[in-house]
């Protein structure tokens, strides 16, 4: 096990009507308010509405700042650091999934550096400080409500940048698990997907000594894939969403990362499909994570064959470890298949051509600064490329 640190400042609420909480609970950090949310679900279920009784009953003046979409915009984030610095914002209340919420957090960062905004989400310039940040959840996928980190898209340079940082770690995250029962089967499918993607990328590691957070990483998969299969047949079932929900919390804090070396290739691969033609991030997960497996899984079979027996059920003789692993590929394979998710970049309309510019990009020799990606097995952008032809 690696040495680590711990930091959980988020206060997290989480249940029925909630909601009405949000006023009280930002009351001691906010004067002024920025509301930043995406399309018309936030008003079609009430959720606007409440946050803004909630906040004029607790007598903080607000903005507000519609218009997120997947894959949020860096656009929108300039436009919505302006509207904060023009009106005296010192605190974002972020309504949605983890597009509104990412997008309030570069918001938040943007805040305080005077140059732009994408400077930072290209690495060349510092996280500083943030404005404090609050989420009302509506999507269970990114985690965002509890983590330190956000993406975000430059449609101009068709880049895709993340940013990691304490400082962006929410105050206040609000969960009533009742905001989830109208999503279509899709978006629970790709949410579905990164939520379990956010726990690959922390168990599949080549750390030793790591059995309290292995049990945690197994446990939390198998109750997240159980319950999602729940909610695909009834959308309404409130116990069944509330795992679904933390679990989706668990599994991107970090708190199932600590102690060990992560992987985070098949993240940093995906970005560029979503780049590439703005496809749903859990869909292109769904594709690319058995790909990965498939190419990566004998530099540690028997991280892989852990996975098939504790978490996918798979039975067999430890003499033929690597039937085991690949029927544990196999049965995850047909999981996502369960939940209506693409299996291959032709069902993402990603053509053969595009496999070498994605590459590139994801493992920076496109800019000229090639890196490895990858902590089980470092991949350098040939192998990129031919993970990506596994997926066709």
């Amino acid at each position: 096990m690696l040495n680590f640190q711990i930091c959980t400042p988020t206060n997290l609420v989480f249940g029925k009507d909630t909601q009405h909480q949000i006023g009280a609970l930002i009351k001691p950090y906010a004067t002024k308010v920025l509301v930043h949310y995406g399309g018309e679900t936030v008003k079609r279920i009430g959720l606007l509405d409440d946050t803004l009784k909630s906040l004029a009953e607790a007598k903080i003046p607000y903005v507000v700042l519609g218009g997120v979409v997947p894959n949020p915009r860096v656009t929108l984030v300039r436009e919505g650091i302006e509207l904060c610095k023009k009106e005296g914002v010192d605190f974002i209340v972020a309504l949605g999934g983890g597009s509104a919420i990412d997008s309030a957090k570069s918001i938040a960062v943007g805040f305080y550096y005077d140059g732009d905004i994408w400077d930072v989400h290209a690495g060349k310039a510092p996280i500083k400080n943030a404005l404090p940040v609050a989420t009302i959840l509506t999507i269970p996928a990114a985690g965002s409500e509890m983590s330190n980190s956000c993406v975000i898209s430059n449609e101009a340079e068709g880049r895709k940048k993340g940013i990691n940082s304490d400082l962006i770690r929410p105050k206040v995250s609000i969960v009533n698990p009742e905001y989830f029962y109208t999503l279509p089967q899709h978006q629970i499918g790709n949410g579905v997907s990164d939520i379990i993607s956010h726990i690959f990328e922390r168990y599949f590691t080549n750390t030793l000594n790591c059995d309290i957070t292995d049990g945690l990483c197994e446990s939390i998969l198998k109750t997240v894939m159980k319950n999602a299969l729940i909610v695909i047949e009834d959308n309404k079932n409130y116990e069944a969403w509330s795992e679904v929900g933390l679990g989706g919390i668990y599994a991107h804090n970090n708190w199932l990362g600590i102690g060990r070396a992560q992987d985070w290739a098949s993240h940093q691969m995906e970005h560029e499909l979503s780049a590439y033609n703005d496809c749903a991030h859990g869909a292109g997960l769904a594709v690319l994570t058995p790909a990965w497996m498939k190419y990566v899984y004998k530099d540690n079979l028997p991280m892989f064959v852990q996975f098939a027996t504790n978490v996918m059920g798979v039975e067999g003789s430890f003499r033929d470890p690597e039937a085991i692993a690949l029927e544990g590929i196999h049965r995850l394979e047909a999981f996502y298949k369960k939940l209506n998710l693409p299996q291959t970049m032709t069902e993402l309309n990603i053509p053969e051509s595009a496999f070498e510019g994605m590459a590139k990009k994801a493992t920076g020799a496109y800019f000229g600064e090639e890196h490895g990606i990858g902590g089980l097995k470092r991949l350098n952008w040939q192998d990129c490329v031919e993970i990506f032809k596994l997926c066709k």
